[in-house]
């Protein structure tokens, strides 16, 4: 009996895929892969195709037309198209032009994506964060960071536009690809700029388009690549603020001040254009000149005061006025102040030009020693009461101060002080003027009576160590306030002036009106005497040793005196 041969389930395979694709089972299938068709016919919408099977498929017309663009298909056209299934449900091939981009888009991207190329697509849409481009079949994602150097709020211009982009990254298995225009267009800036800065000079002349102002300066577009223009070049006159001078979208002619290869990053100037003028400024002002000007700035330490466009004085805190110290320059000048000043100083290396508001205006110590010399009498109000002395209120809006040893006779400093408070009216007379160091020396007990006269050189025909009668004035606790004669000048004993012994040092044991001899000691810095009885007793008992006695003779001290004293009652 014969044996029959069975065919296996590889060999049906095999005959199926024959009698379906003719020489497609040699590829090992039509499902899966990319083929060529025909386009047999164009109905309604889609479109429909012969790629050699037993039936044909039809592909709808838009997966052959690019975003925003016409298919252009006619009838006989041969097309790639990828084979999803050989047949359906209603036996017709499952055909996928999409599909067959997409691959092809895919096995090219992947070539140019290992060659670091740039790719063409276009934007077709929005997604979450981003856009969807077209990369001739494959879609990208866009990030919205990466869709131009600078944020873009309305990206409709750019979309359906085939542009260039740069892929940044891509899974095949996953079907992701992240691409970007930004990447595109800094690479071709910085060509852009290379060339540029090669064709541009140090201290060129150019003209550019303000793109953007700052606090600290402007950026300008010189056709591809931005300059800064700092605030400080923009004028030589003071610009706190850039938009003061010029405006966005402004066209304007710079000087290229300097160039950095190394960051690509220009410097401009517009001052630089102008004639500058600080040239001769030792010449149009002249120290001691007195000029006008406007106060620009104010700051803790003094005024700046324009003298013209482009050059501005300092008037230095301790310029600024005769009488107030240690005030802030707010409170003397304003903003916009018409003011005359001096020229005090000119530096034009360094710009500088020192300037003195108080010597446009008379010196109130001058006026006051003028007015009031030495000597005379005036009146004023305590204004401050120190450890050493009170200040008074003069005219001008001067102040005079009396030290605590020019106040009261008689009494210590720290007493004197405690007799007089602040706000009191007084009247003292005026003992030294130093204008040069702004300051007056007054007196208030050389008014007392029996004083002596100011500016004196000296005190009647007082001598120092000579002996003279004085009258009991007042008696105090720290001595006794006596006169020469019924005129004579005024002086004070001290307590331990009173008498060699202590029991004579006692004031109260003096009365007014009271006479005593005592001897001249000295005077003081205002010329009033001082006296001394003690000092005048050990004058008369040296006096008598020296005539009667000596330390040799055996005499004692009483019988020295008792001669003395029986010779002068004769």
């Amino acid at each position: 009996m014969a044996t029959t041969a069975f065919p296996s389930r590889d060999d049906f395979a095999a005959l199926l895929d024959e009698s379906l694709g003719g020489g497609a089972a040699a590829d090992g299938g039509f499902e899966g892969r990319v083929v060529k068709g025909t386009v047999t016919a164009i109905e309604n919408d889609k479109a429909v195709i012969d790629v050699g099977l037993k039936s044909e498929g039809r592909v709808a017309l838009r997966e052959f037309a690019a975003p925003g663009q016409d298919h252009g298909l006619k009838v006989g056209d041969e097309v790639e198209v990828y084979v999803d299934r050989i047949e359906n449900a209603d036996g017709e091939a499952m055909l996928s032009r999409d599909r067959a981009r997409r691959e092809a888009a895919w096995d090219k991207l992947e070539s140019e994506f290992g060659e670091g190329k740039r790719v063409e697509g276009v934007i077709f849409g929005r997604v979450k964060g981003g856009f969807t481009v077209d990369l001739d079949g494959a879609v990208a994602f866009l990030p919205g960071s990466q869709v131009d150097i600078r944020p873009v709020r309305d990206v409709t211009p750019l979309m359906d536009i085939p542009q260039p982009f740069q892929i940044l990254k891509m899974d095949r298995r996953r079907g992701n690809i992240v691409v970007s225009r930004r990447a595109v267009l800094e690479e071709t800036r910085a060509e852009q700029r290379s060339g540029l800065i090669l064709s541009l000079a140090e201290g060129q002349i150019i003209e550019g388009m303000v793109k953007n102002i700052t606090d600290y300066g402007a950026f300008v577009d010189l056709g591809g690549i931005d300059g800064l223009l700092h605030v400080t070049d923009i004028s030589y006159k003071r610009i706190n603020h850039p938009s003061e001078a010029i405006n966005i979208g402004e066209t304007v002619k710079v000087q290229i001040i300097r160039i950095n290869q190394d960051t690509q990053r220009i410097s401009l100037g517009m001052k630089q254009l102008e004639s500058d003028p600080w040239e001769g400024a030792s010449v149009k002002y002249p120290i001691g000149a007195k000029l006008s000007g406007a106060v620009t700035n104010i700051t803790e330490y003094g005024a700046f005061v324009e003298l013209e466009a482009g050059i501005e004085g300092l008037v230095h805190v301790s310029e600024m006025s005769w009488t107030k110290k240690n005030v802030h320059p707010g409170k003397i000048v304003s903003t916009s102040q018409e003011v005359d000043v001096i020229v005090l100083e000119v530096d034009a290396e360094k710009r500088r030009i020192s300037l003195g508001l108080k010597q446009a205006q008379s010196n109130p110590w001058d006026a006051f020693a003028d007015k009031h010399p030495v000597g005379s009498i005036v009146e004023g109000e305590v204004k401050n009461a120190t450890e050493f002395g009170l200040f008074i209120g003069l005219d001008g809006d001067v102040d005079g101060m009396v030290h605590m040893s020019d106040i009261a006779w008689g009494i210590s400093g720290e007493d004197a002080l405690n007799l007089h408070l602040k706000g009191e009216q007084v009247k003292a007379i005026v003992l030294d003027v130093d204008v040069e160091k702004e300051r007056i020396s007054l007196g208030m007990k050389q008014l007392e009576k029996g004083a002596p006269a100011v500016g004196g050189t000296d005190t009647g025909t007082l001598r120092k160590n000579e002996v003279v009668t004085v009258t009991v004035l007042e008696v105090r606790d720290g001595g006794l306030e006596v006169q020469v004669g019924d005129d004579g000048a005024t002086g004070f004993i001290k307590r331990n002036d009173l008498g060699r012994d202590r029991d004579e040092q006692r004031p109260d044991r003096f009365q007014v009106g009271q006479k005593l001899d005592a001897m001249v000691t000295g005077f003081d810095r205002s010329r009033k005497p001082t006296f001394s009885v003690k000092a005048h007793q050990l004058a008369e008992e040296k006096q008598a040793v020296a005539q009667y006695g000596s330390s040799d003779s055996g005499a004692s001290l009483g019988d020295i005196l008792g001669a003395a004293l029986k010779q002068r009652e004769d």
